[in-house]
């Protein structure tokens, strides 16, 4: 009886996990300091697989603007935005959501890109290239990439 008990359970917490719906970019909510307390996808992040997003030039590249103390493996840190380290002392894990998800909502004109931002963008390469595209962009990261990234940050402690 026990064990079928704690299969039940483990099969409805499995089951719940695997119909987390991820939030679509248009739907995220923020407060009004930028910060978002709703997970994107309802699972947790992987924090390996954060530290690879952040060194990757194809996908986060967080390393070209930032220093990061625990990335020393990965060459040509930035010094365009401000050190990484301790960033998980700093903020919560919805402040950092916030800023990796849209930081124009937490800091005014900041450079840093809106990792899942899809619409709203300013597109000059139709009157220079006639390449621009139409329609919706895909945001630069996954909702699970940013939650990998958070999971990441969030080890950084000081």
């Amino acid at each position: 009886m026990r064990l079928t008990t704690l299969t039940l359970v483990a099969s409805v917490a499995l089951t719940g996990a695997a119909f987390a719906e991820t939030v679509a970019p248009a739907d995220v909510k923020s407060d009004e300091y930028g910060a978002i307390a709703q997970s994107l996808t309802g699972t947790a992040g992987n924090a390996e697989e954060g530290a690879k997003i952040m060194k990757t030039k194809s996908q986060g590249n967080c390393i070209a603007c930032h220093a990061v103390t625990a990335l020393n493996d990965a060459p040509f840190h930035g010094e365009v935005g401000p050190m990484l380290d301790g960033v998980g002392d700093r903020w919560n894990e919805a402040e950092l959501r916030g800023i990796l998800v849209n930081a124009k909502l937490t800091f005014e004109g900041t450079v840093m890109p809106a990792y899942y931002k899809v619409d709203g963008f300013n597109r000059p390469g139709n009157a220079y290239t006639g390449k621009a595209a139409d329609g919706p962009l895909d945001p630069l990261l996954t909702a699970q990439q940013i939650e990998d990234v958070i999971a990441f940050l969030s080890t950084l402690k000081e």
